[in-house]
């Protein structure tokens, strides 16, 4: 049962005197504990003693290292503007596109398990990060050849930074970091603010108007700047993100964070955001703040700074503390107050100037002057001191090879990435080389290079006309390596790379090889067969290489490709210059270059030695009608067919009346109707019917006095212009558009019918475009080439036929070309390709002829070895260029009878000055061989029925595509443009002459190769 006090407890009407002493001592013990608690962590606020402890032991275990391959551990980066700026961010998608381009990864961090675990709970990679990185270039043996930094000045250490300026920022931004008896502080946080920055949040949940000072000290503030997207605190998870993340880096490096604190106050002051200007980009950090926004030298203000306050220093400090000062608090909303002109920036520098002297932080006398003194920001930003275009010519390739390779948007981009390039250049080479191109454009060193005399300058040309482009190449390793590629244009456009230049007689190259192709493909399709089967086709009869092929075929008893192949070259042409060749749409003249060559009949071979151009167009001539029948079969399959002719004859009006749209359209779309009526009449003669037949096409329903008062105004000062009314009002009926069609009124007018059609209906539609051009105009296209299809036309219509299959015929040429990196889409339409008319880049030049003297086989292009990303980073990644495999491009059959050709260019023909080679560093000649060109691009000038009444030459080049040794080939070119072309007639021998000049500028270089090649000789077989 139960007793009273049972009772009593289950009923609560009173404790027991013992029950009561428990429940005090309970009460007192919890009281103790809350303020021990309470002392604890107010204990720890102050001086972070368990943090530092834990924290550190975290840190110890925080860290990463690099090891070969591919990485599984590698952190990721956060999307934030340092990340970002560094390509930390990008790294994957530069990988994945490295990786596509024949490039591998040869080395790359491995986070450690404690660093890979705190990015995967959200927080910034912990690691001791750079205030400064950017692109750097070295050269194959490791010089440097170009370096840019962001920002590009920063204190390197806290030791340089003025003391009155960590001051002031101090007292600005967290007057309590660099408090020396905390030596375990979290500088992360600051309690009081914190706590102030909570309470206001809470206000602003009532009030939304309520102040909102930051709670951040400088620690999070530089999280945010780096690592936050965007750089902003978009959140209060991403604000403590922020100071989670601080927390950790401060104690990296162990439980005294003194040092790490003083670090923040450098890594603050050196990144810190302070807007953009025109012309510089994004500045980060006081230092290129003070640079970019005063124009200040950031030595001499710090000098300034750093000096004992004096009445001889005061207004020379005054001015740097007032400025530097402005930046630290610009911070705030840089893109707002750093504006000439801005009274913000000057009101808000003056406050803190009166509080920083009131707080005893700077002197009275320092405050006083500063406030005197005011603010003006640069308006002309500084701007770095331009740079020679020649100096930099090879570095720009580089740096526009990385933009195409990384996909980054700009040069600008590209050289704030943390990236360490390794180019396949040899800089000292490359410079000796420039050096020796630029003193070739002096009369002292045109003529120490040997550039005056026969076929080179005369004694009055002036060399300082004339520019070089140089490229060399390695093959080394299964790649071509790009040693030298420079040239002596001091403007953007780069000779070797750019533009479409006529380079003369090299297209010969490109023609011989296309030419034993061919015979290698006649080979292939009837070299097996018996002599009763080759007597049994019969080629067409424009085909005269087939005819050939038949013919030796039947005739030889070596049907072997090269013994086919030599026979081919062994074939002759005559040279004459008195022939019309009918080719690029019209009547064509060639000649030669040396007169003497016109009564001779040379093999292709002796052509290609001495550079004869008839030769070369008649082969041409051959190679085109053979693909003819290639494309289109026998002539008599197109010519005599009449749904064939129908059919090329459709494709041929639609195709020739969509370029004369275009022009119609390229000339009148830009005017007004008046003015494009203007400039239409002012080609049309000055008789009444012409003119009348013009306007009422062009302006059908305009009324009779507006067509009188154009036609008195287009007779004016001629014979008719005393017309009467009456004739004009006969003219105005009897040429209405309804009483002609359009090609009688383009034929009474003298002028293209579509001509008239395009005038006429862009009064109508001003704003349409080409496209809409053509397509309206497809009924008026379709009339204005009736004629064509007209029986009595038939001589007409064949040669238009004609043309049709030579395009295609020459579409297959041009494939052929491409195949062996012809840099162009198209092929010139013409004969004259074969002797450069189409024109071609050096450096395209040199990678054919690295094809042919590697045996046929195409090897990848590089400039670039190496590729270091984030170097001593969680992130670092090195990408290594990897040999791609060869390519068979070319027969080496082919490639051995070319070979040879360029052997004799140089042995005897029009390179002989360099029959002896070149010398290297121990006396032995490496052989040369080659091809040369010279060209001539004029610019003609036709008058109605094609007759030229102008040709001015708008550049003249002379190039010489080489070989030296087994291993290094590529090109020289002497270039010299409008106005002064036609001031000079050197030919391709002022190349080959100064390739030989530049023999001790390359001696380190090809020694280097002389020296691989004697290895190579003298390697022991293996068995």
């Amino acid at each position: 049962m139960s007793g009273p006090l049972e009772e009593e407890l289950l009923r609560g009407s009173r404790v027991p005197p013992a029950g009561r002493w428990i429940a005090w001592l309970f009460a007192i013990a919890s009281v103790f504990i809350c303020a021990v608690a309470v002392r604890m962590t107010q204990i720890e606020m102050q001086t972070s003693q368990r943090q530092a402890h834990y924290l550190s032991e975290l840190g110890s275990e925080i860290g990463f290292s690099v090891g070969d391959g591919p990485s599984a551990s590698i952190p990721q980066a956060s999307a934030g503007p340092y990340d970002a700026r560094l390509g930390y961010a990008l790294l994957p998608s530069f990988e994945e596109r490295l990786l596509a381009r024949g490039f591998a990864v040869t080395a790359q961090a491995r986070g450690s398990a404690a660093m890979l675990s705190m990015a995967d709970r959200g927080l910034f990679v912990p690691y001791d990060e750079k205030d400064r990185a950017g692109l750097t270039l070295l050269d194959s043996r490791g010089n440097p050849l170009f370096s840019a930094a962001s920002p590009g000045l920063v204190y390197d250490s806290f030791e340089f930074i003025p003391p009155v300026i960590v001051n002031a920022l101090l007292f600005i931004e967290d007057r309590s970091l660099l408090d020396d008896s905390l030596p375990n502080r979290n500088p992360a946080i600051d309690w009081g603010r914190f706590g102030r920055a909570l309470f206001d949040q809470g206000r602003r949940v009532v009030d939304r108007h309520a102040p909102q000072p930051g709670g951040s000290t400088l620690a999070t503030q530089i999280e945010k700047f780096r690592h936050s997207s965007g750089g902003r605190t978009a959140s209060p998870p991403e604000k403590l993100r922020q100071i989670a993340s601080a927390s950790v880096r401060a104690y990296l490096e162990g439980p005294q964070t003194m040092p790490a604190r003083r670090q923040l106050v450098v890594r603050y002051l050196n990144s810190v955001p302070l807007a953009a200007r025109p012309g510089i980009g994004e500045i980060n950090g006081l230092p290129d703040g003070m640079a970019a926004w005063y124009g200040r030298d950031f030595d001499e203000y710090n000098r300034i700074l750093n000096a004992p306050v004096s009445a001889e220093m005061l207004d020379a400090q005054a001015l740097a503390f007032k400025q530097a000062l402005s930046l630290m608090i610009a911070q705030r909303a840089p893109s707002r107050v750093l504006r000439p002109g801005s009274p913000e920036l000057e009101r808000r520098t003056d406050s803190y100037l009166r509080l920083l002297g009131a707080n005893g932080i700077i002197a009275p006398a320092l405050r006083d002057t500063a406030l005197a003194v005011p603010l003006e920001l640069n308006p002309a930003p500084h701007r770095r001191a331009a740079v020679s275009f020649v100096a930099r010519k090879g570095v720009t390739a580089l740096r526009s090879n990385l933009l195409a390779i990384l996909g980054v948007p700009s040069l600008y981009d590209l050289d704030r990435l943390d990236l360490s390039v390794t180019a396949t250049l040899d800089d000292p080479v490359q410079r000796a080389v420039s050096e020796r191109l630029a003193s070739a454009a002096t009369r002292y060193g045109a003529a120490d290079a040997g550039l005056f005399g026969y076929h080179m300058l005369r004694p009055h040309d002036d060399p300082s006309k004339i520019s070089y482009s140089f490229t060399l190449m390695e093959r080394k390793g299964g790649t071509n390596l790009v040693r030298v590629q420079t040239d002596s244009i001091n403007e953007p456009f780069d000779i070797s790379r750019s533009g479409r230049l006529n380079l003369g007689s090299t297209a010969k190259m490109r023609t011989v090889i296309t030419y034993l192709q061919v015979v290698a493909a006649l080979h292939a399709r009837y070299g097996a067969m018996s002599a009763a089967q080759l007597r049994s086709v019969t080629p067409d009869r424009q085909d005269a290489l087939t005819r050939w092929a038949l013919d030796y075929l039947s005739n030889t008893t070596d049907r072997s490709l090269p013994a086919m192949l030599d026979a081919a070259v062994a074939r002759k042409y005559s040279a004459s210059a008195g022939e019309t060749f009918y080719t690029g749409g019209g009547a064509q003249a060639f000649s030669n270059f040396e007169a003497t060559d016109n009564s001779r009949v040379l093999t292709v071979e002796s052509a290609f030695q001495h550079s004869v151009n008839l030769v070369f167009v008649r082969l041409m001539r051959d190679i085109v009608h053979y693909e003819m029948v290639g494309v289109a079969g026998p002539s008599s399959d197109w010519l005599d067919d009449p749904a064939v002719r129908h059919a090329y004859l459709t494709r041929f009006a639609d195709a020739e009346s969509r370029v004369y749209m275009s022009r119609f359209y390229t000339r009148y779309r830009p005017r007004t109707a008046d003015e494009a009526l203007a400039l239409l009449l002012r080609d049309v003669r000055n008789s009444p019917p012409k003119l009348a037949a013009v306007l009422r096409s062009v302006a059908p329903d305009e009324p009779q006095a507006g067509f009188d008062a154009r036609m008195r105004a287009a007779l004016r000062g001629s014979p008719s212009a005393s017309i009467t009314d009456q004739d004009l009002a006969k003219l105005y009926v009897n040429y209405s558009v309804d009483k002609f069609n359009l090609n009688d009124r383009g034929y009474i007018a003298s002028v293209h019918p579509l001509e008239l059609w395009t005038v006429n209906y862009l009064r109508s539609h001003p704003l349409a475009t080409l496209n809409d051009v053509q397509e309206a105009s497809r009924d008026a296209r379709v009339t204005a080439y009736s004629w064509l299809f007209k029986t009595r036309y038939h001589a007409t219509q064949d040669r238009r036929i004609k043309r049709m299959v030579e395009l295609q015929a020459y579409a297959e040429i041009a494939k052929s070309w491409r195949a062996l990196g012809y840099p162009f889409a198209s092929v010139t339409p013409s004969y004259a390709a074969a002797i450069g008319a189409s024109g071609d880049r050096p450096e395209a030049l040199a990678q054919l002829i690295g094809i042919v003297e590697n045996g046929g086989q195409g090897l990848a292009t590089q400039r670039i070895s190496t590729l270091e990303f984030a170097k001593h980073t969680p992130f670092e990644t090195r990408f290594t260029q990897v040999s791609a495999p060869a390519k068979p491009l070319l027969a080496p059959e082919i490639a051995t009878v070319v070979q040879r050709l360029l052997r004799d260019v140089v042995e005897g023909g029009t390179a002989k000055r360099l029959a002896d080679g070149m010398a290297s560093l121990d006396g032995r000649a490496l052989d040369v061989s080659g091809k040369t060109g010279t060209g001539d691009r004029r610019l003609n000038v036709y008058a109605r029925g094609r007759r030229l009444i102008e040709s001015r030459k708008v550049n003249r080049t002379a190039t010489f595509v080489f070989v030296i040794g087994e291993r290094f080939f590529g090109t020289l070119t002497a270039y010299v443009r409008e106005p002064y072309a036609a001031h000079y007639d050197f030919t391709s021998a002022l190349a080959v002459q100064l390739l030989k000049s530049l023999g001790p500028a390359l001696q380190p270089l090809l020694a280097d190769g002389r020296a691989i090649e004697a290895t190579s000789e003298a390697k022991p077989e293996i068995r």
